[in-house]
Formats: structure tokens, sequence, C-alpha cells
């Protein structure tokens, strides 16, 4: 993949954005606490992995879903962020396109709106890098404008726990979704950094004959477990896409396009013997795993292997509560979240999405992992809501970098920033591989050789040379026992 150039921009936007920056050293300014003598005893009881070199023996990735950065962070200070917008509209003459500024709308985290965000939204809203068409995105629904409706962002104060731990820990203003598309292929690109499934030279020497997947499968459940005759969406170096002419979603069925395997973290993490999870919902009358949303399930070896039933793909989600407190944490994992605790617009009746990842990290804070991991939450792509940054360029061949979306980090490692209570405001570029990145490094699985190559590694946020910070629990509406005893659910955690 080609490299994305790391780059700030010249911003100037209704919210003013004050930098923050990270300061090194072991001493916590006023207001940070540090960690007592007895978490460092706790956190030397915990099961060791790998052999990085930085404290970081714990990874948690939790995935939330369909949310640019200004949406949910819009006013936040010292990040990159607008309460207004840009549209184009027809001229008074109606002989061609005018930028106007709009207003954003504030509205809550359970807004029922939910605009297009396939790959050919993710291009008229982008226009070129000028940011101006999300108006024109034509809706999923009637094939009309969605006119004024992405531009909008969540009030904080429905999402009260993502903006105390942005203001609390770790918050990146420049990670970009690695494809501009919608969330199939954004859980693959966090699994795999990339959805190339053309042969090895071609999908690292990009050129016209490279295949990705893009968009959504023709039916679901997104994977092996489709209905026989699904296709995908694919697209070619060329940027061409060509609706429901791709492989079925089962990596065995990638081999006729010349793919030279189809390779995730899991076969880094095995061959060095990691211990890996990806905990994800158990539906009413799912499989194991659920499968109706299981990134794992498009890798043949794992759903026909034995890492669908024994262990590896832990249902339900929850189970994660049970392994912090047995200590039994993985030295990898992921957290896929119920649909109505997703974020997904549309979906909630209530705001319980950031009450779900408070009541993870605080599980994790709170117990003997706090020293050890990382709790990274990302949301996987855009959501077809409006955001005033450009995605870098030169512009790869598999549809991205994409725009946008949040990324939070909580660990006693992250920088402390300027503000009162110790805050960081990343403003460094990143995308999906950043993460994968990071994970390689930490237990030295070596490179899958996606994106994961070509992007910065997010651990860039971290000061490993700082006293471990203590940990402060997040307040939130709902808690951990809500969860646990939380009926399970047939919505699925995404539907585009």
């Amino acid at each position: 993949m080609k490299s994305v150039a790391s780059s700030r921009y010249a911003l100037s936007f209704g919210v003013a954005a004050a930098a923050l920056a990270g300061c090194g050293g072991s001493q916590a300014p006023l207001g940070v606490p540090v960690a007592t003598p007895q978490g460092h005893a706790a956190a030397a009881r915990a099961p060791r992995h790998g052999t990085g070199s930085t404290p970081i023996q714990h990874i948690v990735v939790m995935i939330q879903e369909n949310r640019t950065f200004n949406n949910l962070f819009a006013g936040f200070p010292g990040a990159s962020s607008s309460t207004t917008g840009l549209e184009l509209v027809p001229n008074s003459n109606g002989t061609g396109y005018i930028q106007k500024t709009i207003n954003l709308t504030k509205v809550p985290l359970t807004s029922h709106h939910d605009p297009s965000h396939v790959y050919s939204a993710f291009l008229t809203a982008w226009d070129n890098g000028a940011m101006d068409s999300f108006n024109r995105i034509k809706s999923r629904k009637n094939g009309l404008p969605e006119g004024k409706l992405p531009y909008q962002y969540v009030d904080p104060t429905t999402i009260a726990p993502y903006w105390t731990i942005a203001s609390q820990w770790g918050l990146a203003d420049e990670m970009f979704q690695t494809q501009g598309s919608d969330s199939f292929t954004a859980h693959q690109d966090l699994i795999r950094g990339g959805t190339c499934i053309s042969s090895i030279y071609t999908c690292q020497n990009p050129s016209i004959y490279t295949i990705s997947l893009i968009d959504s499968p023709t039916n679901k459940p997104w994977g092996c477990d489709a209905p026989p005759g699904t296709k995908t969406a694919i697209i070619n170096g060329a940027l061409q896409v060509m609706q429901a002419q791709g492989p079925f979603p089962c990596s065995n069925d990638f081999a006729n396009y010349g793919s030279g395997g189809y390779a995730t973290l899991r076969d880094l993490l095995d061959a060095k013997s990691v211990a890996w999870k990806y905990y994800t919902p158990a539906l009413k009358h799912g499989g194991p795993g659920s499968s109706l949303w299981n990134a794992f399930d498009v890798i043949a070896p794992v759903r026909y292997g034995p890492e669908w039933t024994d262990g590896h793909i832990s249902s339900p989600e929850t189970n994660i509560f049970t392994d912090i407190q047995n200590g039994t944490l993985p030295a990898m994992s992921w957290v896929i979240p119920k649909g109505p605790n997703s974020d997904h617009p549309g979906y909630p009746s209530k705001d319980t999405g950031p009450s779900w990842i408070a009541s993870v990290v605080n599980a994790v804070g709170n117990s003997q992992y706090w020293d050890s991991t990382a709790v990274i939450v990302v949301w996987d792509d855009w959501g077809g809501f409006y955001d005033p940054i450009a995605p870098p360029t030169p512009r790869d061949d598999q549809g991205g970098p994409g725009f946008r979306v949040p990324m939070l980090v909580v660990s006693p490692y992250v920088k402390i920033g300027s503000n009162s209570q110790g805050g960081y405001v990343s403003h460094t570029v990143y995308e999906f591989g950043s993460i994968l990145r990071f994970v390689e490094d930490t237990f030295n699985l070596g490179r899958l050789g996606t994106t994961d190559g070509s992007s910065t590694s997010m651990v860039d946020m971290f000061d490993f040379h700082q006293s471990p910070r203590q940990f402060v629990t997040i307040p939130s509406m709902y808690k951990r026992a809500y969860f646990a005893h939380q009926k399970s659910s047939d919505l699925p955690v995404d539907s585009e």
C-alpha cells in the first residue's frame, strides 16, 4: 500500500484548538495521580506475554460503530473540530455550484438518522478533498440527496464517558479509517489492515490488477456462514468499484483471485503463541460467536477450525468481565458490542454505548491488569456524518484512507497532556494499520505487509518512561451489572 504522509492541516474552524503538548519524564503535573506501590505489586501478578520492550502486556481493542471524529468530539478542547460545515449548493442562476457554510445541528446519541456511508457516498462527500458535498450523498433509502442530515454532532452530555476518557487519557484527532467504505471492510481492516485479495505481489506493489473487498456483501451474515450465492463488492487498483462481482465472503474463496493468503493478526499471534480472543455478542438464534457480525467469520481457517469453538471466539462479549476477574485476560483482545450498545445511528433507544465502553475500561482499570494494559477504543467507520478534515493524500489502491474516526487510548503510560486532568490529544496521522503495527511491535510479531507497514505506529501516544498513572473510575449511567444482565439481541452490530 502507498505510504500515508504525516502532515498537519491549517485549520480555521469555529472551535479554537489549543495544542496540548505531551509531557515526558516521571513527574505528573498537578491533579494527575500516579500509581501506588500496591498497584505495581498487583500488576506483577498479571500473566506476562511476548517479548516486547514496553510494559504493555495486554491490548484490548474495543470497536464501536459509525461515527466521524467531528460527530462525537466537535468542540473538544485541543482537538481539530468544527461546529459548522461546508455544503455545495446550486448558484442563483442554476449554472453551477457554490460553497456555503452551514451550522451543524446538535443531537442526542440516540438520534435515529442513519446516513449512507458506502464508498460512492464517501467519494461524493470527499469531493476531491473539498469536503463540501455531504449534502449531495444519495440516500440508500430513496436515492434522494441526504441534504442537511449528515451535518450534525452529538450532544456531549449524552456521551459523557467518552469526553471524560478523552479529558483524562488519550484522544487521537487524526485517526483515518483504512478505506472510505462501510463496516464490513472496516472490521476486516481492524484484524488485518486491508482487504486486498490479489496475490501478495500485487497487494504490496499496487497496480491496476490489485483487487480489494469494499462495501458490504449481498447477504448477511458477512462471512463463511452467508447463504450460497452471496457476492462481495470489489475495487481494483484503478479505484473502479464492481458491485456484487467479487467472491463469496469466505477466505477459502479468494484463491481464484490469485490470493497469496489472507493472513490476519491471528496468524502472527498464533505463530508466536500469543494468546488472543475475539469477544463478540451471542444472538438468540445465532451460532458460535454470533457469526451475524464477526470479522473472523470471513477467515475460513478460524471458522472451520478449532478456534471457532475453543474459546478464541468468546461469546457473549461480556465474557471479558469474567476473564478480567479470573485473571485469564489474553494478551490480545478484540471486543465487539451488542447492537444496542454499538453507537450505530438509529439503533440505540438508550445511550448505553458510552457506558458499555466505560464498564470495560473500569473493569481493567480496577484490576490486576491495569499497569500492563492498553485499552484502545475506535469507531469502525464514518457512518455518513460530516467531518471537516480531508484524508491524507495520495490515495491508495483500495479506496482509502477514509474519513476521520475517533480513537481513545486508556493506559497508565498514555502521555500526560497539559490540561488539569492530564488528557493528551495526539495530532499524528494514523490509520487502522497504526493499531496493528502497535500490536505487532508490542508482541514482536513481525509484519503482515498490509497498511501495518505504511502507517505510523500509535506508540507515540505513550511515554513508557513516566511513572504509571493511577486509574480513576470513569463515571457512567449504566454499570457493569446492567450489561452482565442485558438480554441478548438479534439486532446486528451493523447493517452497512
